[in-house]
Parts: structure tokens; sequence; C-alpha cells
């Protein structure tokens, strides 16, 4: 874990380099998504460092996902890393971009590391040691998540979501939740917030892949709660020759019956519904 950590401080030097630059060339991929330079330069230390660090274990990462199935099916163990999560946030330059490094075991991640590095926040985890936050560089503090708050004697839920994330299904699981509050973050600090026991819910309806939870799930794992699909179910990797995940809630509470609140709507998840914030 902590060599881990690192290099994700290694790759955090250059990506700033490039962010506090007056301009950076903004690229669009085959799927639509933006890449910049700091990705790219981030993609490649962290490949280096990593092959040095472990030579044995293969890693997959958002700009080198051209490995066939047929070869990671293989996998016992591998690297999965996303060297710069939030690249729409880092282009407007809001500081809510980090980087995700995670080791995944038998379809589970055992190691998580994100590095959210313009506004100095670290998470670490590693299963059966727990999860930290360190933040502007000092003492590593263990964090938890945390039961659902009271309001008035009624649960109030803090739901964190993306900022282009509004849906119909969105929409009904508000509409299920008795009282809530909602804030807007980007990137794996929605699924950090809740293991450090800031926010509750984290709901997800729609695309996003493996690359982009891992690191997250780990950290959550290890503070005491959980990301699952929409039945569930934990989210596994490496498990199919699909690199997308299915919709899916990151949780802290356990002692809240999530079913409960869940729905999920087949058509029109991908209209913004600008009217959708409770």
């Amino acid at each position: 874990m902590e060599q881990a950590v690192d290099v994700a401080e290694q790759a955090a030097l250059l990506i700033m380099d490039v962010y506090k630059k007056s301009d950076f060339d903004v690229q669009i991929k085959s799927d639509k998504t933006p890449v910049t330079q700091a990705d790219l330069l981030a993609h490649h230390l962290i490949v280096k460092e990593l092959s040095k660090l472990t030579p044995e274990i293969p890693i997959l990462s958002e700009e080198s996902i051209n490995i066939p199935w047929r070869a990671r099916k293989k996998w016992q163990i591998y690297w999965l890393i996303d060297p710069l999560d939030g690249t729409k946030e880092f282009v407007d330059r809001n500081g809510e971009f980090t980087i995700n490094i995670a080791l995944i075991s038998n379809n589970k991640p055992i190691i998580g590391i994100v590095l959210a590095p313009a506004v100095e926040q670290l998470y670490m985890a590693a299963k059966n040691i727990g999860a930290f936050k360190q933040t502007d560089g000092k003492t590593l503090t263990p964090i938890n998540s945390c039961s659902v708050p009271e309001s008035g004697g009624q649960k109030n839920f803090r739901v964190v979501i993306g900022r282009r994330s509004f849906s119909d299904s969105l929409n009904a699981l508000f509409a299920k939740l008795p009282m809530h509050t909602v804030v807007n973050l980007g990137s794996s600090l929605k699924t950090c917030h809740i293991a450090e026991g800031k926010a509750d819910l984290y709901p997800r309806y729609g695309k996003t892949s493996e690359w982009d939870t891992a690191a997250a799930q780990c950290i959550l794992e290890c503070a005491g709660g959980s990301v699952t699909n929409m039945q569930l179910s934990p989210l596994k990797y490496n498990s199919n020759k699909s690199l997308l995940n299915p919709s899916f809630i990151a949780w802290g509470d356990g002692s809240i019956n999530w079913a409960d609140y869940l729905t999920e709507r087949k058509t029109n998840d991908n209209k913004i519904n600008f009217n959708s914030r409770i």
C-alpha cells in the first residue's frame, strides 16, 4: 500500500505541472471522453513504476485497455489504474480529480489508493489493515463510514452525485428517500466521502468503467461500507469481457435496508433533468 502511494505521489507531480499551465490540449478519444497530456504522463509513469515494483503482476489502465479478454481472463491478480479520474473536472479546473490505483485479487480490490493532488487529500486502504486519510501531507488518520444521521426523528440521507448525473432513475430514488440533501462532487471523491463519514449514499445510474470504482471501493469496504450493484452484490472486476460496471450504489450504513430505496428505470436515463435537484 505504501509503495503504491509513492507511485501515485510521483504521478501527482506530473499532473499538477500540467494543471498549473495557462493552457493545455484536450483531445477526444474514440469513446467520446476527453484525454489530456496529464492523463498520458501519469499513465506512463504509473505503469513504469508498478512494473518495477511488481514485475510479475500485470497492469490494466484506462489508457491501455486494448488487452484482449483471452489474456485478461487468466489474471488472478493485477493492478487496475485510472491515471486521472475526472478529466472533465481537471479541464474545468475545479480540483475534483484523482489518481486511482487498485490491486485486484480474485475479482476483488484488496489495495486502494485515491489521491486528489489539487486539494491535497490522500485516501488509502488495504484489506485486513484498514482505511486511512491524509490531508496536506500530515499524519495518517483512520477513517470509518457512519450511520445515517437523523433530524427530527427521521433519517436525513446525505447523497453525493456527479455533476452530470441527473436521470429519471435518480429522480425516482430521490422520491423514495424521506429526507435528503444532495452534493455534487467529481471523481472517486464521492465514494471516499462516504468512507470518511461525510456522506451516506452515492447512486450511479449509467456508464462507468472498472478503473473508475475499484480503488475507492476498497477504501469504502475497509471503512465499513460497500459498493454494490442494484441487487446489493459487491462489484466484481475482470469477471467478463466488458470493462463496464453495472449501475451501482455506494453506501456506508449497513443497518439500512437499501433495497427499499432502489429503482432502476431503463428509459431516459441519459436525459438531463435540470429540475431534479432536491
